[in-house]
């Protein structure tokens, strides 16, 4: 569920069409969706073997920190909290407000208001306990994947758009070559992919991490491949490849096609869920990278402080929702956006070269003989750093300046690090044993 959930937010929903604009058929249309389901794939199967063996509260910033050196681990955990889970929260909740004034026929004005209240309800929620989190977060999951479902069957049932498997080239904005288009329209595929790395935040808190971490990467993942390529063959099937490449409301669209004016209630319905849900773990699962941070004195000494009653990372989620809060009243995020990937996909390659390090300093022969070892090794794993490479220079590209001040972020965290580090001291350098705290 955490996997699914993380996955599963309003991409499917919006980005559709975004892809089918700058691809020439519906079989590139699948194909450039399930080329992102499987680097999605390589990435949960990379993250399966790191959590598997070192299942500890942080994920991401424990590996980096290990594996590559404490200040990338910091700088992760620095950017995590000052722009890229907090300004994600701040715009899905903004999202999730949106869609639930529209159900309710309320007036635009009460969006941020609503979002703020949402983000602080689902703060309580969690402070209380990661098990109240985690049913509220099973039952938003349950509910938007039987909303797909939903969508999926009666699309399946309903007249399709005449021709849609064979409809034609739509006049490609790209202008350039086939392959720089798939390029292209895989940029917001993995937008939409993004979220497996979710449950490694949480590994210390999952009953036999070693063999359900990567159980639930793995099956999560494969799972919300699934659902992506079908709910595009519906959208394809209701709209026709020319509909869905100029729309902006490619769910809504194909279910007004499917059930008529009752379908643009049902869609909002259904991105209401799923955001409100992806903004649920979003609140529950990061403030355990700025708890292990703090733990090991390379942040603020509270935010590792744990609540007496509800043993939940109390400080760290006041800090980040309050910041939540903060980023939603200024009404700019939404133009954080390339600069939070552009920092996300640094991560996320630099996380996947750790498997790598990892292989050399604990070699499988000293880990558990059950241990789960990721496929493909080296070759997926370098093929992925390469693909989150090309992602990076895709925002540089594309927006400069979002992404220079994206740098700038991460530069201004390096003299804090080594600020920390001077005044409490540094993780020591010893390798990590399989199954066991890390070093500190």
């Amino acid at each position: 569920m955490v996997v699914i959930g993380g996955i599963i937010g309003a991409g499917i929903f919006l980005s559709p069409g975004q892809v089918a604009a700058r691809l020439d058929s519906p079989v590139l249309v699948l194909a450039a969706w399930a080329a992102g389901g499987l680097i999605a794939l390589a990435g949960a199967f990379s993250y399966a073997e790191l959590g598997g063996i070192f299942p500890k509260a942080g994920g991401q910033y424990v590996y980096l920190r290990d594996g590559l050196h404490p200040l990338m681990g910091f700088m992760y955990g620095w950017a995590l909290l000052l722009v890229i889970e907090t300004g994600a929260i701040a715009a899905v909740a903004i999202i999730f407000a949106s869609y639930a004034l529209r159900i309710a026929g309320a007036p635009d004005g009460a969006k941020v208001p609503l979002a703020i209240a949402a983000i602080v309800a689902l703060s309580v929620i969690n402070y209380l306990g990661v098990k109240p989190g985690s049913r509220v977060l099973n039952v938003l999951v349950v509910l938007k994947v039987l909303a797909l479902a939903i969508l999926v069957a009666a699309g399946f049932v309903a007249a399709g758009h005449p021709g849609w498997w064979a409809d034609g080239r739509v006049p490609a904005a790209h202008g350039g070559p086939a392959l720089v288009a798939f390029g292209a329209a895989l940029v917001p595929i993995l937008f939409s992919y993004g979220g497996w790395q979710s449950a490694n935040y949480v590994g210390e808190e999952i009953v036999d991490p070693s063999r359900n971490l990567p159980r639930a990467l793995i099956v999560g993942t494969l799972t919300v491949v699934a659902i992506y390529v079908t709910v595009n063959v519906v959208y394809l099937r209701a709209l026709g490849l020319e509909g869905l490449a100029t729309s902006s409301a490619p769910a809504a669209d194909a279910a007004r096609h499917t059930f008529g004016p009752s379908g643009d209630v049902f869609v909002s319905g259904a991105i209401a869920i799923s955001t409100f849900g992806f903004l649920n773990l979003s609140i529950l699962a990061p403030t355990r990278v700025y708890y292990a941070m703090s733990a090991d004195r390379l942040f603020v000494p509270a935010l590792s402080t744990l609540h007496p009653r509800y043993a939940t990372p109390s400080v760290a989620i006041v800090v980040q929702s309050a910041w939540s809060c903060l980023l939603a009243l200024t009404g700019s995020f939404e133009a954080l956006t390339n600069y939070v990937v552009f920092a996300d996909w640094i991560f996320f390659g630099s996380t996947v070269l750790t498997v790598l390090t990892f292989r050399r300093i604990v070699p499988l022969s000293k880990r558990p003989a059950d241990a789960y070892r990721a496929p493909g090794y080296p070759v997926v794993q370098i093929l992925f750093v390469l693909i989150a490479a090309a992602v990076v220079a895709s925002v540089i590209g594309a927006a400069p300046r979002e992404a220079a001040k994206g740098a700038l972020l991460l530069s201004i965290g390096i003299p804090v690090y080594w600020w920390f580090a001077a005044r409490r001291g540094t993780p020591r350098s010893e390798a990590p044993t399989p199954n066991s705290a890390t070093p500190k």
